[in-house]
């Protein structure tokens, strides 16, 4: 909600650290949940529900209004990329085979909000936000795997500082309100190409379950 409020101003530096908090809360939340044994001591509260349910407005709905707001993609570009984000995102969470044998990803898991802050960061043509906007959302529906930053065991070592360094990032951008010269931008481009790469990378070298 403090991320929404803040995107109705149009204060997006405000409301990318209020995104990069949630991503940082949904990263050990799984964990404690597990640890604790949640499934046993509250049954009557279905934490998967509820984590789809708080993934989809903060890694979907929020940064779609962002990027179709903050006039970075306009016109008709602006409306392609809010309703294909919002439908394939939707269609994606109820889809029962997201998740691969080793808790990775069974398609692009509709992380938005890493994509659009790096968009804001970068500032690429909006050609080539509407082609990786379509391109991401096609592959929200195809057979390619994508790391999960914590749960995915190959790899992990690189993965969770990986994971880290971009929420720090993230961070860091957002409270610079992505200066163009802020060498944030770099990191996140570089921990990006390899939080999207990783699992594919695997998928190549030990197969769709490796």
């Amino acid at each position: 909600m403090l991320a929404m409020l803040a995107a109705v101003e149009a204060r997006w530096d405000l409301m990318f650290l209020w995104l990069v908090v949630a991503f940082a809360v949904d990263g050990i939340d799984g964990p404690l949940a597990r640890k604790y044994d949640v499934g046993t001591h509250a049954p009557e509260f279905d934490g998967v529900l509820l984590d789809l349910i708080i993934d989809y407005l903060t890694y979907v709905f929020i940064p779609a209004f962002a990027l179709f707001s903050s006039g970075l993609m306009d016109g008709w570009t602006g409306w392609f990329a809010i309703i294909v984000i919002t439908f394939a995102s939707a269609m994606y969470f109820a889809d029962t085979r997201m998740k691969t044998k080793d808790y990775s990803f069974s398609g692009f898991p509709g992380c938005w909000n890493m994509v659009v802050l790096v968009i804001f960061a970068v500032e690429p043509n909006f050609w080539i936000s509407m082609a990786l906007v379509t391109i991401l959302a096609v592959a929200m529906f195809l057979p390619l795997k994508f790391i999960h930053p914590v749960r995915t065991a190959r790899w992990r070592m690189i993965t969770l500082p990986m994971a880290l360094a971009w929420t720090f990032f993230a961070g860091w951008a957002a409270w610079v309100d992505f200066h163009p010269e802020s060498w944030a931008h770099w990191g996140l481009v570089v921990t990006s190409i390899y939080l999207v790469g990783a699992g594919l990378a695997q998928q190549a070298l030990y197969g769709p379950d490796g």
